[in-house]
């Protein structure tokens, strides 16, 4: 271990995830929906960041989920958390994006209403 750092460093990441899964708790105990939905966007959505911007954005916003590059230009994923959440990220996906992307359109399938989070926090697949 690094003598500079304090003992308690290595638990940060640890912290973090159960300050996120508190917050998250907070948010389903009042009285809000968790919901689930699958996304796919159009447009000029690769090699414009569009991956990292979306799982900062999931991060900032309090959802879970995934992202991903598809063979066919377009970027797909999933999104779980409460429901204005969810729907916060909906807009973002549909209309913010990345600053050098180009959305032409989102479409949105599965949406659902489950029961607790199948994700523990979002993340890039490859």
């Amino acid at each position: 271990m690094c003598p500079l750092l304090p003992a308690a460093a290595p638990r940060a990441p640890l912290l973090a995830l159960r300050l996120l899964r508190r917050g998250l708790a907070a948010a389903m105990s009042t009285g809000g929906p968790l919901k689930s939905v699958d996304y796919e966007v159009f447009g000029r959505v690769q090699g414009v960041c569009f991956r990292m911007y979306t799982e900062g954005e999931a991060k900032k916003i309090g959802v879970v989920g995934w992202v991903k590059n598809t063979n066919k230009g377009t970027v797909t994923g999933q999104v779980q958390g409460p429901e204005e959440k969810v729907n916060s990220m909906k807009s973002w996906l549909s209309k913010v994006g990345s600053p050098s992307s180009r959305i032409d359109r989102t479409d949105f399938s599965n949406e659902k209403t489950i029961s607790k989070l199948e994700y523990s926090n979002f993340s890039i697949r490859y």
